[in-house]
């Protein structure tokens, strides 16, 4: 049997106040005349931010919820130019280690999954230094953590710039520039739009990145629509890797609107996937994108009890019989 392990992205729909993404726009910062005043706000943030975050843990500890994405928005302004020097993690080592204390000491995978623009197959310069330097934020947030690195960070393989074989072997190049210890951090995923699975086992076999399999921007994006032939070899991009295999699951939010996410999972259409994956791994982790967030989670585990097909182990994980 397939033990799946269920997360959500985020923010809580149940839990009030709790947003881990409080931000300042530059322009506000501007119109603060005191600059070290200005600085202490952006603290101030950063903490509520890190403090919701533990919250939100805890709230997920109480449901049985051991795999979660943190925000990229823990810590405003952080990589804005002007404001470059800024040691930001100074101030927040303690608030910083609660969470990793909490995350290790109830065995919580966590991940981030870093902004659009953080492209590095770009063909420009400056775009891959400052992807480079917004992955190195997340990188320091998970050393205040004391967190291990290893697979820790969800991308997309970036922009096609009208040719996808030219894109595609740019990453490659561009991947030496990237420093080893990021490097650890970055699993890559299917995209609904430019790069479908195909390419991105071409690159995650390439260069030994594991491979977050979309289900749901396969459907909207595919070379083969039966990806299952296909599904050992994502397995295989994970044998050297510190976590368990992970995939993406949401449902379109219609027909007209495939690509975009729905409020809720469609239970019929995860067990679908799940009846030609289980035994394949010993373990799945899956990634809830959905915009009801952990009431999706809510839902999913709810229909899931009625179904025969799995044995519920608690509020959010089950066997795949």
């Amino acid at each position: 049997m397939t033990i799946v392990r269920l997360g959500y992205v985020a923010m809580s729909m149940e839990l009030k106040n709790s947003s881990p993404s409080q931000t300042m726009t530059y322009a506000q910062f501007e119109k603060i005349n005191d600059k070290e005043g200005a600085i202490r706000k952006l603290v101030r943030l950063a903490i509520s931010n890190l403090e919701n975050c533990l919250r939100l843990l805890k709230h997920n500890r109480a449901n049985d919820i051991t795999f979660f994405r943190f925000s990229s928005k823990l810590i405003p302004l952080a990589n804005h130019e002007a404001l470059k020097g800024w040691d930001f993690i100074a101030p927040l080592k303690e608030s910083l280690k609660d969470i990793g204390f909490f995350v290790k000491e109830h065995d919580v995978r966590v991940d981030f999954h870093p902004d659009h623009f953080v492209l590095l197959n770009s063909p420009k310069n400056e775009i891959l230094k400052a992807s480079i330097q917004t992955l190195k934020m997340h990188k320091d947030l998970l050393q205040g953590m004391e967190i291990d690195l290893s697979q820790r960070c969800v991308m997309h393989v970036g922009g096609s710039y009208k040719d996808k074989v030219t894109a595609l072997e740019r990453f490659i190049h561009n991947w030496a520039y990237v420093p080893r210890d990021i490097q650890k951090m970055i699993m890559l995923e299917n995209d609904d739009k430019s790069f479908h699975l195909h390419d991105t086992l071409y690159l995650c076999e390439k260069l030994a990145i594991p491979l977050v399999f979309d289900y749901h921007h396969h459907l909207a994006n595919n070379e083969d629509t039966e990806w299952q032939k296909d599904w050992g070899r994502v397995v295989d991009t994970w044998s050297d890797a510190h976590l368990p295999v992970k995939m993406h699951i949401s449902s379109p939010k219609s027909e007209k609107e495939f690509r975009h996410h729905a409020d809720f999972i469609d239970v019929s259409m995860f067990l679908r996937f799940l009846g030609e994956i289980k035994g394949s791994v010993p373990q799945i982790d899956c990634m809830i994108e959905a915009k009801q967030k952990d009431q999706a989670l809510f839902r999913l585990m709810e229909e899931l009890r009625n179904s025969n097909e799995v044995e519920i182990i608690n509020g959010a994980s089950f066997y795949v019989k």
